[in-house]
């Protein structure tokens, strides 16, 4: 079949977007992986189509697949391109939407150069994450090869640690990464943030990505490491957050509150594929 996708990215952090509304398309993780391929494929970060709501009260419903094929509940940089893809493609003229994944409900408000997304409510209940707890606390240890680390396991509608460091340039993103991403007290999975907090009102960030790596932005990454330094005492209520894409704005007022995102959001190209 001829289908039609538009390439798109918010910071670095890119994406293939697909519209399922007005065309019919099964996405299996060995054809999402083939299409992630940058040498012969598309080429991205994640893949991301928009679906026909199954409820009155969403605008749209979407799914996030992962480069390797596999499920992501959320997506930060992605639910803001899909914000601008909404726009751009003329499916819907509503200043603010209603989008789902999952359980999950966000607003999305494309304003003239930024994408502003309310994430929800986060939490760093273990059982929500999730994360096997041994202690109380937002602060955990564990124990990476025979490395002990100090986490914050936050969710932000999907699992994530989030490590302070000194030193944003030197931090062990690649070997500390995916041990911490597998390690076995996050049973599905982590994207594993390494946060380096300036002052109160901004933080230096790295991410790797669960199912990608490091990539150059993630918005639930910024989110998480923004509650791990408030519920720690490190942060403010409004912070500036620098990934090596770009930066993000990210305002949340505490437990309880929901967590707003606002960030640029581009059209890279659009395409046709024979899948």
């Amino acid at each position: 079949m001829r289908l039609r996708f538009s390439k798109m990215h918010g910071l670095g952090n890119d994406f293939m977007i697909v519209d399922c509304v007005t065309q019919r398309v099964e996405f299996t993780p060995e054809l999402v992986a083939r299409l992630a391929d940058r040498h012969r494929g598309v080429g991205f970060d994640q893949l991301l189509t928009l679906d026909p709501p199954s409820d009155p009260d969403v605008d749209f419903e979407y799914r996030i697949y992962n480069a390797d094929g596999s499920s992501a509940e959320q997506c930060g940089n992605g639910v803001r391109c899909l914000g601008r893809f909404v726009r751009a493609q003329k499916l819907s003229a509503k200043p603010t939407l209603t989008l789902q994944t999952g359980d999950v409900r966000i607003a999305v408000t494309v304003l003239d150069e930024n994408v502003e997304v309310e994430m929800g409510v986060p939490s760093l209940e273990p059982q929500d994450i999730p994360f096997r707890s041994e202690s109380p606390g937002p602060t955990h240890e564990l124990v990476a090869q025979g490395e002990h680390v100090e986490i914050t396991p936050v969710s932000i509608g999907n699992p994530h640690a989030v490590l302070e460091v000194e030193d944003i340039i030197h931090a062990p993103v690649a070997r500390l990464g995916p041990l911490i991403e597998h390690h076995d007290r996050f049973p599905e999975g982590a994207n594993v943030g390494f946060s380096q907090i300036v002052d109160s009102g901004f933080l230096r960030l790295r991410v790797h990505e669960r199912g990608v790596g490091e990539t150059q932005a993630c918005g639930s990454g910024a989110c998480a490491a923004v509650v791990a330094g408030r519920v720690n005492g490190r942060l403010g209520d409004r912070v500036k957050v620098s990934l090596p894409g770009g930066h993000l704005r990210i305002s949340w007022q505490g437990p309880g509150a929901p967590i707003r995102m606002s960030g640029p959001a581009c059209l890279v190209y659009e395409g046709h594929l024979s899948i």
